[in-house]
Order: C-alpha cells, then sequence, then structure tokens
C-alpha cells in the first residue's frame, strides 16, 4: 500500500526564500568531494563539493561547480588543472576540513602531488586527475568542464550529503540496479 507524501510547495518569482531552494536541492544525496589544484605560485587550493557528476565517456569528462564568492575562484581557474577527491565513510573530518576557512587546509593532510600539479588526497575511496576542458558561466556559480587524464579508485563506502547531514549508503536487500546503471552509462557515451 503507498501513500502520498504532503509536499511543500514554492514559486521561485523572486521574492522567495533561497533556503527553501536548498532545502529542496538537499533532498537529492550526493558523494562529497574535494576538489584540489595547485595555482600559479604553488598555492595548494582544496574545498568541499558535492556538485561532482560525470559528463562524458569518450571523451572522459566530467563537471563541478564553484561559488564566484569562492576565495579559491580564481587559484582554481588559473591553474588549469584539478583532482577530485571522493571521499569515503569517516572522512568527514576532511570534507569540514576544506569547507572551512583555514589558513593551511593541507597541514597535516596526507597527499601526493599529481598531473599538473594537483594534490591527490591519500585513502580516498577514487580521484580523478583532470585538466581544465572548459568553464561555463553558469549563474552565481562557475562550472567546470574536466578532461579526466587519470583516476585512481578502491574498495569501501561513500561518504554521503543529504539534508545537510552526513551519512552512509545501506543496500537494499531486494532488486538490483545493474542493468539500470548500464543504461545510464550507455547513454553518457
Amino acid at each position: 500500500m503507498s501513500h502520498t507524501v504532503p509536499m511543500k510547495q514554492v514559486l521561485l518569482d523572486g521574492q522567495h526564500d533561497s533556503r527553501e531552494l536548498r532545502n529542496a536541492l538537499g533532498r537529492f544525496p550526493t558523494g562529497v568531494t574535494v576538489i584540489t589544484a595547485s595555482a600559479p605560485g604553488g598555492k595548494l587550493e582544496g574545498l568541499t563539493a558535492n556538485s561532482f557528476s560525470a559528463l562524458s565517456l569518450d571523451p572522459p569528462l566530467v563537471l563541478w561547480s564553484l561559488s564566484r564568492k569562492s576565495q579559491s575562484l580564481s587559484g582554481v581557474v588559473a591553474a588549469g588543472h584539478f583532482a577530485i577527491n571522493v571521499l569515503r565513510t569517516g572522512q568527514s573530518d576532511l570534507s569540514h576540513r576544506f569547507a572551512t576557512p583555514h589558513e593551511n587546509k593541507f597541514e597535516g593532510v596526507k597527499f601526493e602531488t599529481g598531473l599538473g600539479g594537483s594534490p591527490v588526497l591519500g585513502d580516498v575511496l577514487a580521484s580523478f586527475e583532470c585538466k581544465t576542458e572548459s568553464t561555463i558561466e553558469g549563474g552565481d556559480h562557475l562550472l567546470f568542464v574536466g578532461r579526466v587524464l587519470r583516476i585512481s579508485y578502491g574498495e569501501g563506502d561513500p561518504l554521503i550529503f543529504n539534508s545537510g547531514r552526513y551519512c552512509t549508503a545501506v543496500s537494499l536487500r531486494t532488486g538490483s540496479a545493474e542493468s539500470d546503471l548500464n543504461g545510464i552509462w550507455v547513454g553518457l557515451g
């Protein structure tokens, strides 16, 4: 038996509270990443982002977005390369570190220097080392399209962000999404 859950409806007419849009967007769970880059002059940039997405398999492209208000924006744009570090369960401390202002976000953090000088964080679930293919104006954000040059990945569970909280994935006992997943990836090619 199914039942209808009441939904809140808000007209985005410019007079709305922007928190309402954030609340609705928060209903879509995402993985948590730390984007890293090495700006000209060697300054390391790092920020937490959940706007990461696959774009294309051939050529291998990914995308993510960064607020125009971010202090890291000019450094990431100038770097020309970036790494996307997918966090695993238990790494909410890294997410918090790179989401909040610190004089040196990399102090005490294990990383290796990747392609284009981008830091690749240690013990993450996956990393995507990318060259900036293009940037696209997107309202109050700048979208980065990256050509993936090298990947690394391992086994484990991802750190998930949903409705303002960190959480983990729990597999359902019934059903398999393998055929659905294969269909999605075929559409990306």
